[in-house]
């Protein structure tokens, strides 16, 4: 694994040990940045259930200003946290060890916004639909957010969520990649 292209291009990225993330691979992440960017002029990142921060770190790389990475695993955390240094963007991130749910809470209680989300959960948890509308709910995502869903290919997730719309799913053998708009109609 390593950062595809941006200001880290190259730079290798540690996995998490152990067998509980699943990283995306790079095959799947140059994919999911020539859908979504592939670059960015400034703007917050999300990157929930983060495992090695990969796709935050990413997005920092190609442009956004700052990123948020929230995972469980005291694994991850600290494998994003060193992750984060080897690509040179340590300053431009937060890490919290925390659920999803309470993390949405914090960052509404902060009133952050995220102009980008990766969510990318263990494939057994199927609640994408509650997790978007409750970052909707809670004015996490503006409606000109970009929400990007790493799921287990057999599901078939909503068309629209709350204000989001489905814009595109693309399979990689057993992963999927759904991509949601805010619309404002």
């Amino acid at each position: 694994m390593r950062v595809i292209s941006g200001t880290a291009k190259g730079r290798p990225l540690k996995a998490v040990p152990g067998t509980s993330t699943r990283p995306t691979t790079d095959k799947v992440k140059e994919a999911i940045f020539s859908m979504i960017g592939p670059y960015f002029d400034g703007g917050q990142v999300l990157d929930l259930f983060a495992g090695t921060g990969g796709l935050g770190i990413e997005a920092l790389s190609r442009g956004m200003t700052k990123a948020v990475f929230i995972d469980i695993e005291k694994k991850s955390i600290d494998t994003i946290g060193h992750n984060l240094v080897t690509a040179g963007l340590k300053d431009q991130a937060e890490i919290y060890r925390t659920d999803a749910a309470r993390a949405l809470k914090a960052l509404a209680k902060r009133e952050q916004q995220f102009e980008l989300v990766f969510l990318d959960p263990p494939y057994k948890m199927k609640f994408i639909a509650e997790l978007i509308s409750t970052m909707e709910e809670q004015s996490i995502v503006p409606l000109n957010a970009t929400i990007v869903v790493e799921h287990d290919a057999k599901d078939v997730l909503e068309d629209t969520i709350g204000g989001f719309k489905q814009q595109r799913r693309s399979d990689y053998g057993d992963t999927a990649v759904t991509i949601y708009k805010g619309s404002a109609e």
